[in-house]
């Protein structure tokens, strides 16, 4: 490994996995009411290598680097555009009555 001063210019990764304990809920269930994780911090979430806890600044920023990655590819799949058959369907082909869509319903 290389040696390295100060912080990381990007923040890393980690591989996340659910909490065995409680099954990624974040909630136990108890005699009478459900309380709240211990071995996951109430997130539902551990690390994948080691199983451990993470602090509450780490899994605020790994869940946020997930939620923004998930955005992106949402926003990428409402911006593509149609192909094929649906394209064809969609889009004027003037072929009507005045120069209108016809698609042959």
């Amino acid at each position: 490994m290389k040696k390295t001063h100060g912080p990381a210019f990007r923040a890393a990764l980690l591989d996340l996995a659910k909490c065995p304990a409680c099954r990624g809920r974040a909630v136990i269930k108890g005699v009478f009411h459900e309380l709240a994780c211990v071995q996951c911090n109430a997130s539902g979430w551990v690390t994948a290598d080691t199983g451990e806890v993470l602090p509450l600044e780490v899994l605020v920023m790994q869940l946020s680097i997930r939620l923004q990655a998930a955005e992106h590819q949402i926003a990428q799949f409402n911006s593509s555009s149609p192909a094929g058959v649906e394209a064809q369907y969609n889009e004027n082909n003037r072929r009507g009555a005045g120069g209108t869509n016809y698609t042959g319903d």
